[in-house]
């Protein structure tokens, strides 16, 4: 079983996935593949869920990339052959080209629900959450130097979790890679129809172990989308020199490790994630920005005191925000479908606004690290966002 380090972290890190009813650990022993049935049938009143439009002026166009690293074995199930991921890419687009994308598909949504007992909502409700990409959209014209933001979700949480970050990005002007980390999400559907389940769950093992595989596979992703040999067919979009990741949770705490040790990421954030891996003694001088719960780290009234440890060795520009009233899911899109459903997870500000406020810090976090504009929302607090905290 699970480490009793990692279990509290992932208790931590999911808790409020869990009462949406959208966690599943140890759904499934290790290995196990769960194959589609029949579809269920939807409910003729079936509710619609919606995320927060993006803000920015173009369209949001979208990929699905399955990538094979050959050269190393898959960390959790080694039996199953190489390393296999999927990536959702997001792209600025010409709006209204190409066709509606879906958030996940009705079996995820029915095995994600059953699997935690979850009976009174339809089995396919997440499969009814509108999003605004559009999949296989011509890009917008005139461009092919967009920064690329890697996304890596949290632990047990599938890369979903992270839609409405990675749609604001790109209807702003960025590339976005969103990764699954195959088993260590609750449900990865392959092009081939069978879905893996969270094996790392049930594990025994370490958050340094999730953090390094972590890292190795953003390493991985890279290369396929800005080495020699390009696996998406926009690659061409991408500003190489211009690369920066950003994560929830264990994803977060990922970012920092995965600039310590890939060059080609220079600037990162953390999305209220415990700094498990801790940074470099000898110091990150990589842009970094702490973005997360009051009561979670140090200081702040919780027992997590890495980010207070990390803050001291992050030698380049740095920033610790923190956002009252939200709860550890708030950072991502579940804080605002939590609502939708009428559903307490931990917080007390408006799920819409916790996502808005994520995605306006991120946002200016890369123009100013990514593309040399200075955003002042970055420099201290801001009328517009008065639940936003600086640590001094």
């Amino acid at each position: 079983m699970i480490t009793m380090t990692l279990r509290r972290a992932a208790v931590t890190a999911c808790v409020s996935l869990a009462a949406l009813g959208l966690l599943v650990p140890g759904v499934a022993q290790a290995g196990t593949e769960v194959h589609p049935a029949d579809p269920p049938q939807r409910p003729s009143a079936a509710p619609s869920l919606t995320l927060p439009r993006p803000t920015g002026p173009y369209g949001v166009g979208s990929d699905t990339l399955h990538l094979v690293d050959a050269a190393r074995p898959d960390p959790w199930v080694p039996e199953a052959g190489p390393r296999e991921l999927m990536v959702s890419m997001y792209y600025p687009a010409r709006r209204a080209s190409g066709t509606p994308t879906g958030y996940v598909t009705p079996h995820e949504s029915e095995l994600i629900l059953t699997s935690q007992g979850v009976t009174d909502v339809p089995a396919d409700i997440l499969s009814t959450v509108r999003t605004y990409a559009r999949s296989g959209a011509a890009p917008r014209a005139g461009r092919h130097d967009y920064p690329l933001v890697v996304l890596s979700p949290g632990f047990s949480f599938p890369r979903t979790s992270l839609t409405a970050l990675a749609e604001d990005l790109a209807s702003n002007g960025y590339v976005v890679a969103a990764v699954e980390h195959t088993y260590e999400s609750v449900a990865t559907t392959f092009p081939d129809g069978h879905v893996t389940t969270c094996v790392a769950c049930e594990a025994d093992t370490t958050p340094q172990r999730i953090i390094q595989g972590r890292a190795a596979d953003v390493s991985f992703v890279l290369d396929e989308l800005v080495g020699p040999h390009p696996a998406w067919r926009l690659a061409r979009l991408i500003a190489p020199a211009r690369i920066g990741m950003a994560g929830h949770s264990i994803g977060g705490a990922s970012g920092g490790s995965t600039a310590a040790r890939d060059p080609r990421v220079r600037a990162a954030v953390n999305l209220d994630g415990t700094q498990f891996d801790p940074l470099p003694e000898t110091g990150l001088d990589v842009p970094f920005m702490f973005l997360g719960t009051e009561d979670g780290h140090s200081p702040g009234g919780g027992e997590d005191t890495t980010w207070d440890r990390d803050w001291q060795r992050l030698t380049g520009w740095k920033r610790w925000v923190t956002v009252s009233g939200s709860g550890h899911s708030s950072f991502t899109d579940y804080g605002t479908l939590a609502d939708q459903l009428g559903v307490d997870i931990g917080q007390t500000i408006a799920g819409d606004r916790a996502v808005r406020i994520t995605n306006a810090y991120v946002g200016a976090f890369f123009d100013q690290h990514l593309r040399g504009r200075h955003r002042p929302l970055l420099d201290g607090p801001s009328r517009t966002y008065p639940e936003v905290r600086f640590r001094p």
